[in-house]
């Protein structure tokens, strides 16, 4: 039997689903994260929170190796005008950490999971100048 995916470890679409749903309620309410008036904006508080969900679900469900179903723009596109710095990545990233505790994601399941996260850093940081 083929092992299975992050995805289907995690439990499919409904499993994702709803863990998205909690983390972006959760992401609109940190103050960290919408320090960045790019991002607040982004988000579209709270009139896009549909399809930011959707959104966030179908990138998810396909970097945990679900099917193909992320239609939105590539990470670095979807973030290049929001000046987002490595503290406000780690904001999210402690949402989404802490969302998936709150679900009670296996240790296993949420270490890989962190680690794609992270391996989109370099996507999504904005690369700030280095003092001359």
């Amino acid at each position: 039997m083929p092992e299975q995916t992050l995805y289907d470890r995690l439990g499919g679409i409904y499993a994702i689903a709803g863990a998205v749903d909690i983390l972006v309620d959760r992401l609109f309410a940190n103050a960290s994260v919408n320090a960045n008036e790019g991002v607040h904006a982004h988000h579209g508080v709270p009139a896009n929170a549909p399809g930011y969900k959707f959104l966030v679900t179908a990138w998810s469900v396909q970097a945990a190796g679900g099917p193909p179903c992320y239609p939105g723009l590539d990470m670095v596109t979807a973030h290049e005008n929001l000046a987002i710095t490595d503290e406000q990545f780690d904001a999210v990233a402690l949402e989404i950490s802490s969302t998936l505790n709150f679900c009670g994601v296996p240790t296993a399941e949420h270490t890989e999971f962190m680690e794609i996260i992270e391996r989109y850093r370099p996507e999504v940081v904005r690369q700030q100048p280095s003092a001359a």
